[in-house]
C-alpha cells in the first residue's frame, strides 16, 4: 500500500522518512500544489503533498484541489490522511486540541467540485464523507499517543481566505457544528471519486470570532506550529499500524454512479477521467 499525507498549515514537512526523493507529478487538471516527498516510514511507502506550496503560497479558494488528488493516485496511494488547522466553534475545544470530524458542511462558492463535467455526470454518495474505517483507525492510533484528540464532529468549509464574521460564527455555532476550516471541501469530494480513503486530522487553532475576540494571524500560524508534533505522532502511530488491507467501500465509489452512456462521452472528455473511472468508462 502507499500512503499519503496531505500537509496543511503548520505542517509543511513530511514525517522522518527513509530514502527521501521528490517527485514532480503532471496531471490533466493542471500541476499540484508542490513537488511531492516520497520515503518509507516502518517499511510502508509515504507521499507528501504540501497543500499550500512549500512557502504557504497558495490560498484556499486557489488550490489546485484536482490536481493534488490525482498525483496522489497516479503514484499509487490508496489512502490519504489529511491534516487541517480549524477554528473551534465549542467552549470545551479549545486551541491545540486535534479533532477527527465525521461530517463536513459546505459553505464555499468558487472550488470546482468533480474530477466529471463537460459531457459525463457522475453521482457518489457523500453521507459518510470521511472513510469510516480510516477514521476509526486514526482514533484508535489518537487514543495511543499523548495527544488530546476528540472524536466525531461537524467541520463547517467556508470559502476564505478571510476569517469569519462574527454573525457568521455564532450561525455556525447555533447549528451545533464542531470546527471551522477552508480545506476540507472538495478535498473529500474528488478523493471520493478517486476511489482514495480519506480522512482529516485536524488541530484546533483558535475560537473563531464567536467569543467577541479577533482571530489574529500570528495566533493562528502559533498554535498551528504547537500543533504539529502531536499531529505528526498520532500520524507516525496511524502509519506504523495501519491494516493491509482496506475495509470500507472507498474503492469502489464510483461503481454505478456514472450515469452518461459511454457512447455519448466525448472523447476530449474521457482522456483525463481514464486513471480515475476507466474500468467504469468501458462497462458504461
Amino acid at each position: 500500500m502507499t500512503v499519503g499525507i496531505i500537509g496543511g498549515s503548520g505542517v509543511y514537512e513530511a514525517l522522518d522518512l527513509e530514502n527521501e526523493a521528490t517527485r514532480y507529478v503532471e496531471t490533466p487538471f493542471g500541476e499540484p500544489s508542490g513537488t511531492l516527498t516520497v520515503g518509507e516510514l516502518a517499511g510502508e511507502e509515504v507521499v507528501f503533498l504540501p497543500r499550500h506550496g512549500r512557502n504557504h503560497e497558495l490560498s484556499p479558494t486557489d488550490l489546485p484541489y484536482r490536481a493534488n488528488v490525482h498525483a496522489l493516485k497516479q503514484v499509487g496511494v490508496d489512502r490519504v490522511f489529511a491534516t487541517n488547522a480549524v477554528g473551534s466553534l465549542r467552549e470545551d475545544l479549545p486551541p491545540r486540541t486535534l479533532v477527527v470530524p465525521d461530517q463536513y458542511f459546505d459553505r464555499t462558492k468558487h472550488r470546482p467540485m468533480s474530477f466529471f463535467g463537460d459531457g459525463v455526470v457522475a453521482h457518489l454518495s457523500m453521507a459518510e464523507p470521511y472513510c469510516p474505517h480510516m477514521r476509526e483507525h486514526l482514533v484508535a492510533c489518537g487514543d495511543a499517543t499523548d495527544a488530546d484528540l476528540v472524536e466525531d464532529g461537524t467541520y463547517v468549509c467556508i470559502e476564505g481566505p478571510q476569517f469569519s464574521t462574527r454573525a457568521e460564527s455564532e450561525f455556525y455555532r447555533a447549528n451545533d457544528w464542531d470546527v471551522i476550516g477552508m480545506t476540507t471541501v472538495p478535498e473529500a469530494n474528488l478523493a471520493r471519486e478517486a476511489e482514495l480513503c480519506y480522512v482529516p486530522l485536524t488541530g484546533i487553532t483558535d475560537y473563531d470570532v464567536w467569543r467577541d475576540e479577533s482571530v489574529t494571524l500570528a495566533e493562528v500560524q502559533a498554535n498551528a506550529a504547537a500543533n504539529e508534533g502531536a499531529i505528526n505522532a498520532v500520524l507516525e502511530r496511524a502509519i506504523r499500524d495501519l491494516p493491509a488491507e482496506r475495509d470500507c467501500d472507498c474503492g469502489s465509489a464510483l461503481a454505478g454512479a456514472i450515469t452518461t452512456p459511454v457512447e455519448a462521452i466525448p472523447a476530449g472528455t474521457r482522456e483525463p477521467l481514464e486513471l480515475l473511472a476507466g474500468e467504469y468508462l468501458d462497462t458504461q
